[in-house]
């Protein structure tokens, strides 16, 4: 794709934004080093991002001789930013402010078969409702909310186009959301989000080249190539979770048999689990965070049954994972979301183990296998960001931080980064 001088622009703004949320304070020239811009270029970003109150000048720094340099910071008081994770079984919603903070959280559990996209809406109305209410923040101070739904998604149009899980199929859910909700929203999926968070601000952090593996109901993968967050041609890259592990082996969602996530993926867990003790009380055949949970206790325990699910499922998940490594060479591969984060170490142990049995040495020798670093949802963490890019992608078209904003956004939804200092949400 061709980008215009605005693209660029609306970039550059982002990464010395980005940067300055993850070294602040810093200076001008500081910021110049950092991005390769001109520091003609970083000065005239800054003062735009000044005047729309995301910065604030802070003092000078310490200087051994010639004039000090100023410092600026993030105003983390001009405005707040809203992450919305819908997942299978639960919606949350965390607030954030500029500094990517964590200020508020609320989650909202689905039951199953709770799967209309009008429940889902209602579900995510009454957690944004909630998070704003929590902390207080008035709505004209919100810049906007970043919306990760599962599945395949044209960001542009604001449309869930492929839901496997579900079987939605072109569900104008921005539509829906904008009846409900009156912030500008920007729509993407949880792969996109959870590679951004883990770009900016966790294990993949100044990697060129990194694969975010997420582990939840679904299973899919983030990819980050060449410093960037890799969309493909149609914004469908990473769909690696409805790749074929098994001829003829289990069937998927999707409509196909023997797909990674049937085998990775929570339900194909608690699967693994019923194939291997079928009346163990590690099981509870209609809560997936239950049993993930009773799991990872029992492995903590040494409970034979759980270790060997842990270990088979492992199996599977590495010899996944060696593709990754082989197809695209990363520096590190993360395990990320509610799964991984849940069977924690031990899983980690085992998959690093099935990749060395099936990559290939050389690649395999570059590449790092690591859980997710980021103490709270990544999911919520990176959808924030896609507000926060779209904010900056209206400056000039936008009323300033403060003013009351345009409304929904339904041509400028895009990703970006992000962090948070709190403590993780409970499932």
């Amino acid at each position: 794709m061709k980008r215009t001088s605005r693209d660029i622009r609306t970039a550059n703004r982002y990464g010395v934004l980005r940067q300055i949320i993850a070294h602040s304070p810093t200076s001008r020239q500081e910021l110049a080093a950092a991005t390769g811009l001109s520091l003609a270029t970083v000065a005239t970003l800054v003062g735009e991002l000044l005047d729309l109150g995301m910065l604030t000048e802070v003092g000078f720094e310490d200087s051994a001789g010639g004039r000090p340099r100023g410092l600026v910071a993030v105003n983390t008081s001009g405005g707040a930013l809203i992450g919305v994770d819908i997942a299978e079984t639960y919606v949350r919603v965390e607030l954030f402010d500029l500094a990517l903070n964590v200020l508020a959280r609320a989650d909202e559990g689905m039951r199953p078969g709770e799967i209309r996209p009008e429940q889902v809406v209602g579900h995510v109305a009454s957690a944004v409702g909630s998070v704003v209410a929590q902390a207080g923040v008035e709505g004209s101070r919100v810049l906007g909310a970043g919306v990760s739904v599962p599945g395949q998604v044209d960001r542009e149009a604001g449309v869930s186009e492929y839901a496997p899980n579900w079987d939605w199929h072109d569900v104008p859910l921005l539509d829906l959301l904008a009846e409900h909700i009156a912030y500008p929203l920007y729509l993407d999926n949880p792969l996109r989000a959870c590679a951004v968070a883990e770009l900016w601000f966790g294990a993949a952090r100044g990697r060129g080249h990194a694969v975010v593996v997420n582990l939840g109901t679904g299973v899919g993968a983030g990819l980050v190539l060449g410093g960037g967050l890799h969309r493909g041609v149609s914004n469908s890259a990473g769909e690696w979770g409805h790749t074929t592990l098994v001829l003829d082996g289990r069937p998927c969602h999707c409509g196909n048999h023997g797909c990674v996530e049937t085998y990775v993926g929570a339900p194909g867990i608690m699967l693994n689990l019923r194939e291997s003790s079928p009346d163990s009380p590690l099981l509870h055949p209609a809560d997936q965070t239950a049993t993930i949970d009773a799991l990872a206790r029992a492995v903590a325990a040494r409970d034979p049954v759980a270790v060997e699910v842990v270990r088979y499922t492992a199996r599977y998940l590495g010899a996944a994972v060696a593709d990754l490594v082989n197809l695209l060479n990363p520096e590190v591969v993360v395990l990320s979301s509610w799964v991984a984060a849940t069977l924690g170490e031990p899983l980690l142990h085992e998959v690093r183990e099935a990749v060395a049995r099936h990559a290939l040495k050389r690649p395999l020798a570059g590449t790092e296998i690591v859980l997710s670093p980021i103490p709270t949802d990544p999911v919520c963490l990176g959808a924030a960001t896609f507000a926060l890019e779209g904010a900056l992608s209206s400056v000039g078209v936008k009323p300033a931080a403060g003013q009351a904003p345009a409304g929904r956004v339904a041509d400028a939804r895009r990703t970006a980064p992000a962090r948070s200092r709190t403590a993780p949400p409970s499932r």
